[in-house]
C-alpha cells in the first residue's frame, strides 16, 4: 500500500513537469517562457501567504488546491533551472533527503535524544558541522534579510538567544518593555513640544523607538513560546470579525459607519465582542 501511494506521487509530480515544459516549449504560452527564477519567487511568495491562510481555515480541499499552486511553482523554478544547465529535480530532492537523514542521526542512527530541545540543539550543531555550510561572520547572517520584519525580528532574537545574549527569563524582558514605552513616551513628548514650539520634528527617532518596543515584545512571544506572526495574525483576525459585525449593525439600520457617535461606536464593539465567536 505504501508502495502504491509512493508511486502515485511520483506520477503526479513527473505529468506537472511535462506539463511544465510543454508550456515552456516551442509551441506554450508567451507568459511562461518569459519567466525567470526571480520573477517567479514573487508568485512563490504570494502562493505561500494562501497556503498559510488556506492551513489556517481548516479547509482541507482549499489546503489541497494551495498547495497544488505552490508546488508548481517550485517545480517551475526547477525547471528554468535545468534549462540552465545547473541542476533538476533529482538533484534537488536527492540533496534535500541527505541533509534530512543526517540532520536525524536519532532517527536514522544511534543517537539519543531526550525531547524537542535536545532535537533543535543537535540540528544546528549539525548545520554548523557540515561540509556544505558556508562559515559566516556572525550568528545572526543565516537570518534571511527578505523576511517580514516581524518573523525577521524573532529569528534575529532567537539566533541572539542561542549565543547566549538572552534574559534570564520572561520577568526581564517584560521589565525591558516597559522600559522601551517610558522611552517611547518620552520621544513622542519632545516631539509633541517641537510642534508646539513650530520646530522640526524627528520621525526617524520616533519612528526607532516604536520599533524598539515591538522587537521587545517578540522576545516576550519568545519567551512565552507563541510565534508572534501568528499571534498578531489571529488578534487582526479578531478585530476583522468584531468590526464587521459593528458594521453590518449599523448597516442594518440604513446608516453609515461615518455618521455614528464614538460613543455609540463604543457600545456597538462592546455589543460585537459579546456576539463574536472568541
Amino acid at each position: 500500500m505504501e508502495k502504491q501511494r509512493l508511486n502515485r506521487n511520483d506520477s503526479g509530480i513527473v505529468d506537472i513537469i511535462k506539463l511544465i515544459e510543454t508550456l515552456r516549449g516551442e509551441n506554450g504560452c508567451p507568459w511562461d517562457k518569459k519567466q525567470t527564477p526571480k520573477t517567479m519567487s514573487v508568485y512563490l511568495i504570494e502562493e505561500l501567504y494562501e497556503l498559510v491562510d488556506a492551513i489556517e481555515s481548516q479547509k482541507p480541499d482549499d489546503v489541497c488546491e494551495e498547495l497544488g499552486d505552490v508546488l508548481f511553482l517550485l517545480l517551475f523554478i526547477v525547471q528554468l533551472f535545468q534549462e540552465m544547465g545547473y541542476f533538476d529535480i533529482k538533484d534537488v530532492t536527492r540533496l534535500n533527503m541527505e541533509k534530512m537523514i543526517r540532520r536525524h542521526p536519532h532517527v536514522f542512527g544511534s543517537q539519543k535524544v531526550s525531547g524537542v530541545d535536545d532535537v533543535k540543539e543537535q540540528w544546528h550543531k549539525i548545520k554548523k558541522e557540515e561540509k556544505n555550510h558556508i562559515p559566516k561572520s556572525s550568528v545572526l547572517d543565516s537570518v534571511p534579510s527578505s523576511l517580514p520584519a516581524l518573523i525577521r525580528a524573532y529569528r534575529i532574537s532567537e539566533r541572539a538567544g542561542r549565543a547566549g545574549f538572552d534574559w534570564e527569563d520572561i520577568s526581564g524582558v517584560i521589565e525591558k518593555v516597559k522600559e522601551e514605552w517610558a522611552e517611547f513616551n518620552c520621544e513622542l513628548a519632545l516631539q509633541n513640544k517641537a510642534e508646539k514650539n513650530q520646530t522640526p520634528k524627528n520621525q526617524e527617532s520616533l519612528a526607532l523607538e516604536f520599533g524598539d518596543i515591538l522587537f521587545t515584545l517578540t522576545n516576550v512571544a519568545r519567551f512565552a513560546n507563541i510565534h508572534p506572526e501568528t499571534a498578531l495574525k489571529d488578534s487582526v483576525k479578531k478585530f476583522e470579525k468584531r468590526f464587521k459585525l459593528m458594521e453590518k449593525k449599523i448597516s442594518d439600520n440604513g446608516r453609515d459607519i461615518q455618521s455614528v457617535s464614538r460613543n455609540e461606536l463604543d457600545m456597538l464593539w462592546e455589543e460585537a465582542k459579546k456576539k463574536a465567536d472568541f
